[in-house]
Parts: structure tokens; C-alpha cells; sequence
């Protein structure tokens, strides 16, 4: 009998969505690393009987980071952050051993179907799980598809049913623009925070011991909460009125309340 290797973003979605396509009968165990459930059931996919194997991730199996000296304040300047720094991916959470997990769940499986989140850190996700698990499978025979993506937007019976019923491709093009934005993050986030808490150390006293972060969502999000400040302070308030009416007719009707502004 073949096997199905089913991988969602996070435990509870994987038992929620296990639960859903077992229709309740699965049996459950804990992964090697103590965080990941494992839940198996027997059922068919492509027209045959298979064992389904669902088992989650916690968030990005990988992140990226500076080689060597490039990870140390005072070995280089943060511009050369921009162009001269190499990089590497290594394990998000080395504690939670989430690639030999990975692996260890996936050998021998036939099939893999990915249940991320459908967003592109979801798809990003997805090929994180696909490097580790796909040299572990069963090579595939005669061209056979081994690599499903299920597509849903709640955890629901019917959305779940859906999504199994209609497997797709995970997106490359959507993972790759997320490795993009992650080197983007690291490379401005790491150069300007370096650079201007350096900067501004000793010219505000109790900046000294202080880390100064710099990250592109931060600099919007500290826009927005200005924008609302400003507007906070520059508040006037303008003379308004109330009026009451009193509508009588046949049968009562509460009275009403109107504010009329200048």
C-alpha cells in the first residue's frame, strides 16, 4: 500500500484537517520532536487504497542569514551588507529539528500533498518542505505526479472536501518573490539598524546600551501611528446641537434623537 505524505503549516490545522478527511477514525502520535503530531487513517487517492500520513511545520522550516563575519558589528561596515555579504539558509528554530523531522515522516512516502497557508509565505513554505522531504520519497515511476497543493480558505467540512478533491501545483514564482523580500529584509533591516544605532549611540545619553531597529514594515507602521498623533494634537472641537423631536400618532413610537453638526 502507498503513502501519502500530507504536510499543513501549523498542529491544529494539521488534527483540524486530519480529523475532517478521516471523518474522525485516525490514530495520532507525537513526532520526534515532541512539538508535531503525526495522524494516520487509511483511505484512496488516485483510485487506489493508501495510508495517510498529516503532520504539520511551525511556520518557515528555513531563514536566512549573513555568512561568517558578516554576523559581527565591528568586523565590517553595514554597507557592505548591500553587495559583498554571501548568504545561507539555515533551520528558523533549531531546537523544534524540523528538516530531520521532515524527513524521518517522509521516507518511503509515495505522494505528497501540502496544506499550507495559501499565501506566499505559504507557497514559500511549501518548497522549504520540498527540500526536505523530496530526496527521502520514493522516486516517482513513468513521469507519475508525486507533488500536490491543496487550495482552501477556511477549515471547513466542505472547503477541506473541496480542496482534496482538487489538487493543484504548489507556485514557484510566488516562493521565489518571498526568498526576494527575505533577502531585501535581511540585507536594508541588518545595514540601517547597524548603522544608525552606531550613529546615534552617545549623542542622546540613554541611547548607549540601546538597539535601534530599522525594517521596511516598520517604517510605514511608525508613519501611521504618527499621522494619527499628529491629528490627535491638532484636534479642534467644533460647537454642535442636539435636537429631540417627539413624533405623536395613533399608536406609540419611541422618541428620537438627532445631532445636527455647525
Amino acid at each position: 500500500m502507498k503513502t501519502v505524505l500530507m504536510v499543513a503549516e501549523k498542529p491544529s490545522l494539521a488534527q483540524s484537517i486530519a480529523k475532517i478527511l478521516s471523518r474522525g477514525n485516525m490514530s495520532s502520535h507525537k513526532g520526534l520532536n515532541g512539538t508535531c503530531s503525526v495522524h494516520e487513517y487509511a483511505g484512496t487517492f488516485a483510485g487506489q487504497p493508501v495510508r495517510f500520513k498529516m503532520t504539520s511545520v511551525c511556520g518557515h522550516v528555513m531563514t536566512l542569514d549573513f555568512l561568517g563575519k558578516y554576523n559581527k558589528w565591528d568586523k565590517v561596515d553595514p554597507a557592505e551588507l548591500f553587495s559583498q555579504a554571501p548568504t545561507e539558509k539555515k533551520e528558523a528554530n533549531p531546537k523544534l529539528n524540523m528538516v530531520k523531522f521532515l524527513q524521518v515522516e517522509g521516507k518511503g512516502c509515495d505522494y505528497i500533498v501540502l496544506w499550507l497557508d495559501c499565501d506566499k509565505e505559504g507557497e514559500n513554505i511549501c518548497f522549504e518542505v520540498l527540500d526536505a522531504v523530496l530526496p527521502v520519497m520514493n522516486p516517482a515511476r513513468g513521469g507519475e505526479k508525486t507533488v500536490f497543493r491543496a487550495r482552501f480558505s477556511s477549515i471547513t467540512d466542505t472547503d477541506i472536501c473541496s480542496a482534496m478533491a482538487r489538487l493543484g501545483e504548489p507556485d514557484h514564482n510566488e516562493a521565489l518573490s518571498v526568498d526576494a523580500r527575505q533577502e531585501l529584509d535581511l540585507r536594508i533591516g541588518c545595514a540601517f539598524t547597524r548603522f544608525q544605532t552606531k550613529y546615534f549611540q552617545g549623542k542622546y545619553g540613554d541611547l548607549d546600551s540601546s538597539l535601534i531597529s530599522f525594517g521596511p514594515c516598520q517604517t510605514p507602521t511608525l508613519g501611521f501611528c504618527v499621522e494619527r498623533h499628529d491629528k490627535i494634537q491638532s484636534f479642534k472641537p467644533e460647537t454642535y446641537w442636539v435636537l429631540q423631536a417627539k413624533v405623536l400618532f395613533p399608536f406609540s413610537v419611541p422618541a428620537g434623537s438627532f445631532q445636527v453638526w455647525k
